[in-house]
């Protein structure tokens, strides 16, 4: 059986004795500023599964009672209060107590659906701010089903807890699990993860090239009405999806691929890019079920086989990284 013989020093290092990770100042102002980054999010979804029209424009589908928005609004308003219990779990001394899976997994969950806001609304925001963001007229028949305040708020609050909370879990996860997750990768894994990762690398390039195709105006595969509506700032995000499954299958390769030079980005681009890829891909999934709010057609065939390819391509990622971390773990 293959070893990991390159990580022992780093696996078998008990976690650091003293204080709480980034205690004091920094750390609490990141502490607060998670916490208060939640407020407008739950804010808004409480008034709206109250009744309340706030934010939401005369003609959207958001207006009419369906069963699927009311279902939609209480668990985007449960998985933004969960944030609230992660920072506790983040900051307060029983915290460490908490199993691992616990907290590993609405962590994953978080820095999947975070970091595509993160990185993509700064940039369509510095797009608009340039004049290069509008559609072109009579091309955009897409109904707004929010009003554009609400995206300002709520995205910047996203952007605010995303950063809170990496600066919250980087130093927890150090001091709880050592440096586990550093050093030099090591030995190649066993070719069966080797080729899982190959595919994970296949795959995640296929999904970012079909993205870049979509980034700079390319139709083929969308629907009618989402190619005609087609502009910068819609190319951003597709570019930034692209980035997460390119990151997802290179993360994955370079960890199956071992070696003896530092590659402390490795995980950090296996764990960033398979939780974004894999949970935006069974994010938009679950929303093609829906009716469209903005009233144009639903996802063509092309759109959610790219979905697919990104659940697909997080999927074998995270396989790749979860045999990574066991194996340094029984270096």
């Amino acid at each position: 059986m293959t070893t990991r013989g390159a990580h022992t020093r780093y696996a078998t290092r008990p976690p650091a004795s003293g204080p709480a990770p980034g205690a004091g100042a920094g750390r609490r102002l990141l502490q607060v500023a998670a916490l208060a980054a939640t407020v407008p999010y739950l804010a808004l979804k409480a008034a709206w599964l109250s009744g309340s029209h706030l934010g939401i424009p005369a003609g959207s589908l958001l207006l009419e009672p369906r069963p699927f928005f009311t279902v939609l609004n209480s668990l985007t308003l449960a998985m933004d209060a969960c944030v609230i219990l992660l920072v506790l779990v983040l900051t307060r001394p029983w915290g460490k107590r908490a199993p691992s899976w616990l907290l590993i997994v609405p962590v994953f969950v978080a820095t999947g659906l975070l970091t595509p806001i993160v990185l993509a609304f700064p940039g369509q925001l510095l797009i608009r701010g340039l004049g290069f963001g509008a559609v072109p007229a009579g091309r955009g028949g897409l109904k707004p089903f929010l009003d554009p305040w609400v995206f300002n708020v709520v995205y910047t609050g996203f952007i605010v807890q995303g950063l809170a909370l990496a600066g919250l879990f980087v130093p927890y996860a150090r001091q709880r699990w050592g440096r586990i997750g550093q050093g030099v990768p090591g030995e190649r894994l066993p070719s069966s993860t080797g080729v899982v990762a190959a595919a994970a690398a296949a795959a995640g390039l296929m999904v970012a090239g079909v993205h870049a195709y979509w980034a700079f105006g390319g139709t083929a595969g969308l629907q009618a009405d989402r190619a005609a509506a087609y502009s910068a700032q819609r190319g951003v995000v597709s570019a930034v999806h692209g980035m997460c499954a390119l990151a997802a299958g290179l993360g994955a390769w370079l960890l199956a691929r071992g070696g003896k030079r530092r590659a402390r980005w490795a995980p950090a681009l296996a764990w960033t890019g398979s939780a974004a890829t894999l949970c935006w891909g069974l994010w938009m999934l679950i929303g093609s079920l829906g009716p469209e709010l903005d009233g144009g057609e639903g996802p063509s065939a092309g759109v959610l086989l790219i979905y697919a390819g990104q659940m697909v391509t997080g999927s074998l990622a995270v396989l790749v990284l979860t045999r990574f971390l066991a194996a340094r773990r029984e270096g």
